[in-house]
């Protein structure tokens, strides 16, 4: 779909003779619906026109791929996944050199912004993209259970979570002590912060394979073992978020550990069963404390093909400032500005819990939920293998050796 929007191009908006027509392609999001509310606002401050061009991710994917590979100049902003395809992108030299721009804009303040997300829009030591929603893995779980079984608060390290999740399969029949993801690639994000509050990794710091570390065995152990022993009985492993969100706002598991972007599928009344019994808390720590991910799930850059880079900056700066950053937050999109964040008003439609949770997630938040390479798809594969093997009673440890060293050749492949 394609949305032309906005005022008739004027002076004022001018770069040294560029277009004053931006061309800005998004994905379907709640943060895209909201910037095309406010784009009358961009355009009467700057004179500029805005030509938006949305599309569903797949959708989006197929394009970049074709036009980004073309050289093509007709798309200046683009919204991307950092931790997605923001290294292909990067390394494709796809996507702009933001240094000089992030540093001449004092006002918008580029300090402003969490490590963690410009930590997944870095590429060589350069920012080459602007966070624009991030996400934190919290702990989701029912209010009415916990009571049910005695615990008065929800488990703070992996360990409380293992007894209460056995705690309630024992005691509510049908119902799931834990319920996550099971898929082995669609479990690998949210595995992720297990392994980082185990102590380990998916690359250690010399750039190599990690994830047969002793750490990295631990967690594939832990995780697996809390799903095979807690989870839904004849629990599958092939279940995303979809799958693994609906168990538990079914009414039929205790705890849930996934994205706090997801967080309105459960306390929705229309789409929960269990709305009025949800709470939230932060990732429980493990040996290494509680470390969940912090990362943002889409980042805007400037085409490096475009001939309109100075008015795709100026769009960028306003959608990513800290007026729209506020109210996208407020809709209940998460922001990664750190002032923002402490702003009362910008989480007044948040549950306080999730709140608390998502402030805890920040401070100790690594920047990545999966491996940081090229080829991101192929290396989940790869790594989320001992994951399916632990949830179905295989050797984790021996799966682990096996994954790492698949993994060792796919990284000297791609160093190649």
């Amino acid at each position: 779909m394609v949305v032309a929007m906005g005022l008739s191009a004027c002076g004022g908006g001018d770069d040294g003779g560029a277009s004053t027509t931006v061309r800005v392609t998004l994905a379907n999001h709640v943060w895209t619906d909201n910037i095309k509310k406010a784009l009358p606002e961009f355009e009467k401050q700057t004179g500029l026109k805005v030509e938006i061009t949305q599309l569903g991710e797949d959708q989006l994917s197929d394009q970049y791929n074709v036009k980004l590979n073309a050289g093509s100049s007709d798309i200046d902003v683009m919204m991307y996944r950092p931790l997605q395809e923001g290294r292909l992108f990067a390394k494709n030299k796809y996507l702009a050199d933001l240094s000089e721009q992030v540093k001449a804009d004092k006002t918008w303040d580029f300090s402003d912004f969490q490590a963690g997300p410009v930590e997944a829009t870095t590429y060589e030591g350069k920012p080459v993209g602007i966070p624009i929603i991030t996400e934190q893995e919290v702990l989701y779980y029912r209010k009415d259970l916990l009571a049910k079984a005695g615990l008065s608060a929800p488990p703070k390290t992996l360990d409380e979570l293992k007894a209460a999740a056995a705690k309630v399969k024992t005691a509510e029949p049908g119902v799931a002590g834990f319920v996550a993801r099971t898929g082995k690639s669609a479990a690998v994000t949210q595995y992720s912060s297990f392994l980082y509050s185990f102590g380990g990794d998916f690359v250690d710091g010399g750039g190599k394979a990690a994830v047969s570390s002793e750490a990295a065995k631990q967690a594939y152990a832990f995780y697996g073992a809390l799903i095979k022993d807690s989870g839904p009985a004849n629990v599958s492993t092939d279940m995303g978020w979809p799958e693994a969100m609906a168990i538990f706002t079914q009414g039929k598991a205790a705890f849930y550990t996934e994205a706090n972007s997801l967080y309105k599928n459960a306390t929705d009344p229309a789409k929960s069963k269990v709305s009025d019994n949800v709470g939230f808390a932060p990732f429980p720590a493990g040996p290494a404390g509680s470390k969940p991910y912090n990362i943002p799930s889409w980042a805007l850059g400037v085409n490096t093909s475009s001939e309109n880079a100075g008015n795709a900056w100026k769009f960028i700066a306003w959608a990513t400032g800290k007026a729209q950053t506020l109210a996208q937050q407020k809709s209940g999109v998460p922001g990664a500005r750190t002032s923002v964040w402490a702003d009362p008003e910008s989480t007044s439609t948040f549950p306080q819990d999730l709140v608390e949770a998502i402030a805890a997630s920040t401070k100790a938040g690594v920047g990545h939920d999966r491996p940081l390479v090229v080829k991101v798809a192929e290396a989940r594969e790869i790594v989320g293998q001992p994951i399916v093997d632990a949830i179905t009673g295989k050797d984790a440890a021996a799966a682990a050796d096996t994954a790492n060293a698949m993994f060792q050749k796919f990284l000297d492949d791609e160093a190649k």
